[in-house]
Formats: structure tokens, C-alpha cells, sequence
């Protein structure tokens, strides 16, 4: 007879399992079996084995599906930018505000001067969040340190967010994010310190689970991010690259070139970038809460990604400056409103395909037997109402790698 952690019956299940018809639903009454933090069998209550659990419980129909992740976001930062917000409406353009010392570098000043400890505790009430909104899995990049002390400091506190919450962080590398002021002109030796000085104190650290640049006209050059790229595999780190969003700058055929996990936001890459990323298996990430914010009016190409066979995640992109939105639900709804997705394709870019973005599609993203427990238990009526509705506390519980706790 088996013996399991947990039992869930008397559910409704949507696997999300790829190429699944209608959210990968279970035929019949489901039923899930937790052991050791994985799944240990999943199906319809008629064809459960014979076993025993230490804790059974009754969903009384709700729905399960996935726990969602967030995989691109910046939650880790000092200070915020309401004050450029509101100058912005006022009739400021980004070049004034610049001018005058705002934009990124606020952030990073602020960043910089603040102690761990408080960008730790600025950054649980966001993690806690969207774990609120059923999140179990959450990707954490630097880049408003742009130094080698903070953008380290920044890794180690997204680390520990790990360990106050109950979310899975994975962690990425974005020191390539903008050219500090102390290489003001000198983008080339700026890579170089990245390259040859914190790189390697990162991977001797273990504290980032990927690489990642903007490779824009505003920040840094495909030469340039080839090279940080290419250090990065040579020291055993994927990469992932913010592209084509103001410009086509051949973001997406560069993040191909190296095999990136992800190619993210996109609203401009041609349909090379696009074939060559289906080829390399890179996943599109959408972000359309930056899209919202900046008043953008560029479409990303969701038919040619489609046509192209090209996976597409969802991510809230949850930072001061252009995506102030701790929700990846509110991102999930956007994407529907803004780029026309659909809820189906939100609800498995916010699951299966954001697993895919972080290189975890073997770990977690769909329900599988053999995959980790992240569960969210919804009070729906079906998963569609996920890309739906927005404010509404819809989670009942929120399982992450088989523990269980209430919302």
C-alpha cells in the first residue's frame, strides 16, 4: 500500500501539461497525492490507487492548478519614483527628469546607500504579495547597484527573500542593466569590470542562477553583451537578455546566438529574431505592465511568436521605474486586455512557459507526477476567471514544494 504526505480530493485540476486540450484538465473527480515535497500520483478520484496519507484533506470542488511564477522582476530596490511618476503626468519628459537627477540613477543611489537589512524588509511586503496571489516561484534580478559591492549585496538579499517567504527565488545577474556614472562613456570598460571582477565573485558565491543585460541603444550594444555573454557561459551561467523593446537592435538573434533562456519584452524584434529563437527554444517573455506604463503603442509580434512555434511567459517586470505592478494576476490580465492572449495562454505563460523562462520546465510549471508540489487552490469557477478578474482575493491556499499554508 503507498503511503503519501498529503492527500487533495474532491478537486477540480488544471495540469497545464504542454499541449494538453483546455488547460490540461482531469477527467472526473481529481485527486492529487503529495511525498516529499513532489507528486506523487495525480488523476481522477476513480482510479486512485490503494494508499494511505498522513493528512487527507477535501477541496469540495475548488480548482487546482499550478502555483504561478513570476520570471522577471526587480523586487529588490531602495526608494521609489512616484515623485518622476507624477512629474511625468505633469508634462515632464524622461529627459528632464534625467537631467535633474532622477530616472535609474535615484534608484541606484538609493539602492546603493541602503543597508541589507533594509532592502530586505522593502522587499517582503512585495514577495509576500504576489505569494498572496498564488505565486510559488519568483526570478529576482540586480542592477540598480552597478558596483560590485551593491550588485552583490542586492544577489545576497534576493537570496535571503528565499528563506523569509514562502517562494522559491532565482536569482539573475543584471549588473548590464545601464552604464554607471563612473563609466560615463566608457561602456566597454564597465563590461570589462563585470567580466573579469564580479562575475567571478558571484559564481564563487553561488549567488545567481542566471545572467542577463539590456542590449538597447540606451544602455549597451550587441558586442558588448556578447561578451558578458560569453564569459557567463564559460563560467556555466545561462543567459537571458532584455531585447528589442525600444528598438530592434537583433536582441532576439543574439539571445538565440547563446542560447538564452528567455528573450524578454520584444515589442520590436523582427521576424529573424523570431525564427532564430524557435530554433534555439529561447521563451518570449511578455511584460506588458512596462508596456502600460510607458505608453507604448509597439505591439510585441504575439502571431509571429505564435506562427513561430515560440513559447510565450508572462512576468509582472515588478520594478520603480517603468512596471510598478507587484501582480503578476494584474500581468495576466493586461496581456489578455493589451496584446490579446489569451486567458489559457496567460494562465501556461505564468506557469509552464515561465518555468521554461527560468529552466526549471523539468521541476515545476505543469502538474506532473515526479514535478515539485507548488500548488494553488483557487476559489473559481474556472481557470479562465484568472486572467479575468483583478482585486479579487481568489487563492484559498497556496502549497509550495509540499508545504502547505492558508493565504
Amino acid at each position: 500500500m503507498l503511503a503519501w504526505d498529503l492527500l487533495l480530493t474532491d478537486a477540480r485540476v488544471a495540469t497545464m501539461r504542454n499541449a494538453a486540450p483546455d488547460y490540461g484538465v482531469v477527467d472526473g473527480t481529481g485527486t492529487i497525492a503529495v511525498k516529499d515535497g513532489k507528486i506523487a500520483w495525480i488523476g481522477a478520484a476513480s482510479e486512485l490507487p490503494a494508499g494511505k496519507a498522513l493528512e487527507q484533506r477535501s477541496l469540495d470542488g475548488r480548482w487546482i492548478t499550478p502555483a504561478l511564477i513570476d520570471c522577471h522582476t526587480h523586487l529588490v530596490f531602495a526608494g521609489d519614483r512616484a515623485e518622476e511618476f507624477e512629474r511625468r503626468l505633469l508634462g515632464a519628459s524622461y529627459e528632464d527628469i534625467a537631467k535633474s537627477g532622477g530616472g535609474i540613477m535615484s534608484t541606484v543611489r538609493a539602492t546603493r546607500t541602503a543597508s541589507a537589512a533594509e532592502l530586505l524588509a522593502a522587499a517582503l511586503p512585495r514577495i509576500n504579495a504576489l505569494a498572496s496571489e498564488g505565486v510559488a516561484t519568483v526570478e529576482i534580478k540586480s542592477g540598480y547597484g552597478l558596483d560590485v559591492a551593491t550588485e552583490i549585496k542586492m544577489l545576497e538579499v534576493a537570496r535571503q527573500l528565499g528563506k523569509e517567504s514562502n517562494v522559491n527565488i532565482r536569482t539573475t545577474l543584471l549588473a548590464a542593466h545601464t552604464v554607471p556614472p563612473e563609466f560615463e562613456n566608457d561602456a566597454d570598460a564597465y563590461i570589462g569590470l563585470i567580466c573579469d571582477d564580479l562575475l567571478p565573485q558571484v559564481v564563487a558565491g553561488q549567488l545567481a542562477d542566471a545572467v542577463d543585460a539590456y542590449c538597447e541603444s540606451i544602455a549597451f550594444d550587441a558586442s558588448q553583451v556578447a561578451r558578458l555573454f560569453q564569459k557567463a557561459t564559460e563560467l556555466g551561467l545561462p543567459v537571458k537578455l532584455h531585447a528589442d523593446q525600444l528598438s530592434d537592435g537583433g536582441g532576439a538573434e543574439l539571445a538565440a546566438r547563446f542560447n538564452a533562456l528567455s528573450a524578454d519584452h520584444l515589442e520590436y524584434s523582427s521576424l529573424a529574431g523570431i525564427e532564430a529563437m524557435a530554433g534555439s527554444g529561447a521563451v518570449a517573455v511578455l511584460l506588458p505592465g512596462a508596456f502600460l506604463t510607458l505608453g507604448e503603442t509597439r505591439l510585441p509580434p504575439v502571431a509571429k511568436l505564435r506562427a513561430a512555434g515560440v513559447p510565450i511567459a508572462i512576468a509582472s517586470d515588478c520594478n520603480p521605474g517603468t512596471s510598478p505592478i507587484c501582480s503578476l494576476r494584474t500581468a495576466m490580465m493586461l496581456a489578455c486586455r493589451l496584446f490579446r492572449l489569451t486567458p489559457e495562454e496567460c494562465l501556461a505563460g505564468a506557469t509552464r512557459e515561465a518555468a521554461r523562462a527560468l529552466g526549471l520546465a523539468d521541476d515545476r510549471g505543469t502538474l506532473e507526477i515526479g514535478k515539485r508540489a507548488d500548488l494553488a487552490i483557487w476559489e473559481i469557477g474556472h481557470p479562465r476567471e484568472l486572467a479575468y478578474w483583478t482585486g479579487t482575493p481568489q487563492l484559498a491556499e497556496l502549497i509550495a514544494d509540499g508545504h502547505t499554508g492558508r493565504s
